[in-house]
């Protein structure tokens, strides 16, 4: 396993957190044809849980550093493929899949190693009311789950995953949750679900859209919110916009699959109010879904490695967007009219604070609540709704 150990080495010393860590690996594998299937599972299970807590761990003599052996810590923590895993533990750590994480802890200091998860995000920033930082951080040791928003034909999906001996759990009556990489692309009918986290699908719960009124998604990424709205009401007259070219046309292609009307599609980066100004012009609608751009800290245990690299000083800037862009589109609610204001933060600098920004520029604050989703395996999300 020597050279394994030495392909994590280059890995980890090579990616500097500017890619997602998925695309570095595809293309370290692609370049790297002689690693096999069994060489890249190891390897992406490695990398992967050395960015979810590496930080944390060290050897219990001070000022002694061994890396491989802080890699396998990292891998027993947070690992779950029981076969990979052992083949290159070894029997002599004795992992099993089942175990709690206090039980893995317990072995770990046995090999001479302690943790704390304190150390995987030393900001000083504060969280949003409804989740801790204690359960937010040891929520990273763990992949989420893969959750999918149910459109029709619920029996024949369900049929289906029960055939394949896909195991699932049923969320609510519309949602499901699975085991993360469950292949379900190649079984289920592609028009009969969304793949959605929990959290994300939560969301709606806070739309309420009534016939024939006009909504907005001003940044609408692949089209997320958009179609769980259009679900919920397709009479909706739908508008959004990205900056992004090539995630427009992604949304597209979802709309055209799921045989939903396209929506009116603005290219334009809403945090600049001349640019917003010379597109929408006098239009006005019923309802805005802001889902703002943020650090994402919500979805890190998805994504270890923006964990791994964020520098909190961000925070600043981020909020600063988010003001800017929420105050920009606000001007096209009609009186009355609602803006629901949506982060992927656990900050309560993005959500709280900017929500109280928007007051004093003349909203008026609904109702807004942390969507907790640690103890479900997925994702955190903010919600607000607020009136003009």
């Amino acid at each position: 396993m020597r050279y394994i150990w030495q392909h994590t080495q280059n890995i980890i010393e090579g990616y500097d957190g500017k890619l997602p860590l998925s695309h570095f690996l595809k293309k370290y594998f692609k370049d790297r044809p002689k690693l096999g299937s069994r060489d890249r599972k190891l390897l992406s299970e490695l990398v992967y849980c050395w960015y979810r807590c590496s930080r944390g761990i060290r050897n219990s003599e001070p000022g002694i550093r061994d890396m491989e052996l802080e890699a396998k810590a990292c891998m027993f923590l947070c690992g779950t493929q029981e076969k990979i895993i052992n083949d290159f533990l070894g029997e002599d750590w004795g992992f099993d899949a089942g175990m709690s994480t206090d039980e893995r802890l317990q072995v770990i200091e046995e090999k001479g190693m302690t943790f704390d998860a304190g150390k995987l995000f030393t900001g000083r920033t504060e969280l949003s009311e409804g989740i801790t930082k204690e359960e937010w951080l040891a929520s990273m040791l763990h992949k989420p789950k893969l959750f999918i928003r149910i459109r029709k034909n619920k029996a024949q999906l369900i049929a289906i995953l029960n055939e394949n001996n896909i195991p699932f759990e049923e969320i609510n009556e519309n949602c499901l949750a699975l085991p993360i990489g469950a292949a379900i692309d190649t079984m289920l009918p592609a028009d009969c679900y969304a793949v959605q986290d929990a959290s994300s699908q939560a969301t709606g719960s806070f739309f309420k859209p009534n016939k024939n009124e006009a909504w907005y998604d001003c940044c609408s990424g692949a089209g997320g919110k958009s179609l769980l709205l259009k679900d919920m009401e397709p009479s909706v007259q739908l508008s959004i916009s990205d900056t992004r070219e090539s995630i427009i046309q992604n949304l597209k292609t979802r709309f055209k699959l799921y045989h939903l009307e396209q929506p009116t599609i603005y290219n334009i980066d809403v945090a600049n109010k001349e640019a917003v100004q010379q597109k929408l012009g006098d239009k006005q609608f019923d309802a805005i879904i802001c889902d703002a751009p943020c650090s994402g800290s919500g979805t890190w245990a998805r994504t270890p490695e923006q964990l791994y690299f964020f520098e909190p000083k961000r925070l600043t800037q981020f909020a600063k967007t988010q003001k800017n862009i929420a105050a920009n589109v606000s001007a096209y609610l009609k009186r009355g009219g609602k803006l629901i204001y949506i982060t992927c933060s656990v900050f309560k600098e993005e959500n709280e604070d900017v929500v109280k920004e928007l007051v004093k520029q003349g909203l008026q604050s609904e109702q807004m609540q942390m969507i907790n989703g640690v103890q479900g395996g997925a994702d955190s999300m903010f919600v607000a709704v607020l009136k003009k």
